[in-house]
């Protein structure tokens, strides 16, 4: 069998920082998903500024910092922010609106022209790494 030749896009892909991916991921979107995956993100980076990026599962933006802070995956109707352990956080705020269900993740349904609170968002990026560097210790 005969192995399928890999395209320059697909080789510079691989070589791409997870930081480069995300800005592509913004730029490819090009509308308000990537404005919205923008600014969360650079919430997120202001929130913890170790914080590290990464990309998972053939695509997705993650952060983390001793473990997953939360994903950033973008849908046709939303930019959904899913918190690893947000089930274990405090959300005074109520941010959280989607992934209630469960034990253990939550999430943040972001739909077009919804703003987002970013200083509960920063808190809760930073009760999540509290919560990942005391798990480690």
């Amino acid at each position: 069998m005969k192995k399928a030749a890999t395209t320059k896009k697909e080789t510079e892909l691989r070589q791409a920082s997870p930081s480069d991916l995300i800005d592509a991921r913004i730029t490819e979107l090009g509308d308000w998903r990537g404005e919205t995956l923008a600014r969360v993100r650079a919430a997120i980076r202001q929130a913890d500024p170790e914080v590290e990026e990464t990309w998972k599962w053939r695509g997705v933006p993650v952060w983390e910092h001793a473990g997953i802070i939360c994903t950033g995956e973008t849908y046709k109707a939303v930019v959904k922010l899913t918190f690893a352990r947000g089930a274990s956080l405090d959300d005074p705020a109520g941010l959280f609106n989607a992934s209630l269900e469960g034990n253990t993740r939550r999430a943040i349904d972001i739909r077009e022209g919804e703003a987002i609170d970013e200083a509960a968002l920063k808190a809760l990026v930073q009760a999540a790494v509290a919560l990942n560097t005391a798990r480690r210790s």
